[in-house]
């Protein structure tokens, strides 16, 4: 064969190495800051669900607390002296603690003066939680109004007052530990 021969330019050459195409970066780099994005929304949703429902659960027991403090309240406000050995037992029984010993300590006077009361209705104006106590119990904050008429039924009494309830679950009942009338 001759040197001048015409070759194909198509024809592989046999004795000079393929040029490499340069490395393409943009798939995986785009690949890459799409994972590190996933990732980041990921985490951010889990905190944010953790969150959210931390701070239900904490709407949900606020909210237990509170009705069973209003039922209560409203219960202790409303005075019917024809029934006051009923009305001391159902107040005792919603109680533990300091209350029921103070409750128990004071019951005779506290018999006399609701027998001697007018009956009243008590309304519970507003409450809210003062803050949760490393016990589990809860301080809450009640306004109340009492209205009573006088013995003719001519004047209608009403009177307000503010009380601190302590409020603790036990099991699966909620029970009042101490009761002040703040001033």
């Amino acid at each position: 064969m001759s040197p001048r021969r015409i070759v194909d330019p198509d024809a592989p050459e046999f004795f000079v190495a393929p040029v490499d195409r340069p490395a393409r970066w943009g798939l995986p780099l785009v690949a890459g800051l799409a994972a590190l994005v996933i990732a980041v929304a990921l985490g951010l949703a889990s905190f944010m669900t953790v969150a959210h429902e931390s701070n239900r659960q904490t709407q949900i027991r606020d909210a237990d607390a509170l009705g069973y403090v209003r039922a209560f309240m409203t219960a202790y406000t409303t005075l019917d002296p024809f029934n006051a050995n009923d009305y001391a037992d159902r107040i005792r029984a919603q109680g533990t603690g300091e209350f029921v010993q103070t409750f128990t300590e004071k019951q005779n006077e506290i018999l006399l003066q609701v027998a001697r009361a007018e009956p009243t209705t008590g309304e519970v104006l507003e409450a809210g939680v003062q803050r949760w106590n490393d016990n589990g119990s809860a301080d809450v904050l009640v306004a109340t109004k009492m209205t009573s008429t006088t013995p003719d039924g001519k004047t209608t009494i009403e009177t307000g007052s503010r009380w601190l309830a302590t409020t603790i679950k036990e099991g699966q009942q909620w029970k009042i530990s101490r009761l002040i009338q703040v001033i």
